[in-house]
């Protein structure tokens, strides 16, 4: 009897050894989808890159690398209107350094340079996570 417990007990151990593996394959298979996309390509964060998103399918988690020149340009994380107008709303996120990696939330998520008139040179992009 007492080796017909053991063989439970080993079974259940293993079931649950399973389940945690499983779950942790799973996890990694979610990280492990994130797309990592260099704003502008070789050009990087640049005037008329406004088009660059065309094409491309974006999933909230996928990581945008903004290159460029911090004494030129910045970015800077607004909603629809201050992408309209070129204008950032009081509050708005400005990132600087020239590699700054922006992990994209669900839905729109935009981004402009405000450095006088970059932005209506075209340098903004409306990115839409799925």
């Amino acid at each position: 009897m007492a080796q017909g417990r053991g063989s439970a007990e080993n079974r259940a151990a293993v079931r649950l050894g399973l389940a945690v593996l499983l779950c942790f394959i799973l996890i990694q298979g979610e990280v492990a989808e994130a797309a990592v996309y260099t704003v502008g390509d070789r050009s990087g964060w640049t005037f008329n890159v406004a088009g660059w998103v065309r094409g491309k399918r974006f999933r909230a988690g996928d990581v945008l690398v903004f290159k460029y020149s911090p004494s030129a340009h910045n970015v800077v994380a607004v909603n629809a209107a201050g992408y309209n107008s070129c204008k950032a709303p009081r509050g708005s996120r400005t990132y600087t350094s020239g590699n700054d990696r922006i992990t994209l939330a669900r839905g729109r998520n935009y981004f402009i340079c405000t450095f006088p008139g970059h932005c209506q040179s075209g340098m903004k992009i409306a990115a839409i996570a799925a």
